[in-house]
């Protein structure tokens, strides 16, 4: 797959679910208690598992296209060996999914709070080896795409630490807001990487695309162009994480103005305390949740 499309697929891919789960955060945020465990992903109308689904689907259409690719003689070639890095992580986004699938339908032998701590330890896991991979890539690439790497690796780790954070603290709306906050930052910096690391003109001024071997990379005229490449990605990123922040906090406006405080699942709080004696506090109400939450589709 060609770098760029590459890209703009894996950072769609990672808007739209952040997208998709901010709006069920806030929906939930106005519409039920601050006692209530919030899920990590939301069913619809159409079909309980349509974001599971969406994401395997993406996943196994972008794993196909770089394997088919880049193994058409039973070997790797030099050119799609960083390809090949990043189905790696789409792998692992994939396995999460399916098994997410797998837990849910398991609930009459799975107790519900040990099937949502295994499902986000399998997202954690995700987003850890999302993060290695281009930790470790980042090394080989150093200058201008090792920068936006860089950048990129600091959201993918508030994914991870906020994924993790989910398990101990399953009731807090900040933990899951900033979480979907950094899936929407990502998805947006990844397709902005794919324009600047792959298309000519997008490029700094002093600085443009050259083959080096089979590998398409960046290269500056000297090292002041280089420098000033630089800082001009600490500024896009600056930029970046000011406009999101504009976006969503607008967003969370907008949301409570629609929804406003209500207290729709305030009565099904006294329901929660069934389970107190084996762990399982909270987790009663999951279902009426996902029944708010379907409605949104």
């Amino acid at each position: 797959m060609i770098a760029l499309e590459g890209h703009i697929c894996m950072g769609f891919v990672f808007f739209v679910l952040g997208f998709w789960h901010l709006f069920n955060y806030l929906k939930l945020h106005f519409l039920c208690s601050s006692n209530t465990s919030l899920p990590f992903w939301f069913p619809t109308k159409i079909s309980r598992y349509l974001e599971l689904y969406f994401i395997v689907a993406s996943c196994a259409i972008f794993s196909a296209a770089e394997i088919f690719e880049a193994s058409s003689n039973g070997t790797i070639p030099t050119n799609h060996i960083h390809q090949v890095e990043h189905t790696s992580i789409t792998l692992s986004f994939l396995i999460y999914a399916t098994f997410a699938i797998i837990l849910d339908t398991k609930k009459s032998t799975i107790t519900e709070k040990t099937q949502y701590e295994i499902t986000l330890l399998l997202a954690a896991i995700a987003f850890g080896q999302e993060f290695l991979l281009f930790h470790l890539h980042s090394r080989s690439h150093m200058g201008i795409e090792g920068q936006y790497h860089y950048c990129l690796q600091v959201l993918i780790m508030i994914g991870f630490f906020t994924t993790l954070m989910g398990i101990g603290f399953p009731k807090s709306f900040l933990v899951c807001f900033l979480r979907s906050v950094s899936m929407i930052f990502q998805g947006l910096f990844i397709m902005f990487m794919g324009l600047v690391l792959s298309r000519p003109g997008y490029q700094p001024k002093g600085c443009f695309l050259e083959y080096e071997g089979d590998q398409l990379m960046i290269r500056c005229n000297d090292e002041k162009a280089m420098h000033r490449a630089i800082s001009l990605v600490n500024l896009q990123f600056s930029w970046f994480f000011i406009g999101i922040t504009i976006f969503v906090v607008s967003f969370y406006l907008i949301m409570a103005i629609i929804y406003g405080e209500k207290v729709e699942c305030d009565s099904l709080m006294k329901e929660e305390h069934y389970g107190e004696d084996d762990g399982s506090k909270n987790f009663d109400v999951e279902s009426h949740i996902q029944m708010i939450t379907t409605n949104v589709m």
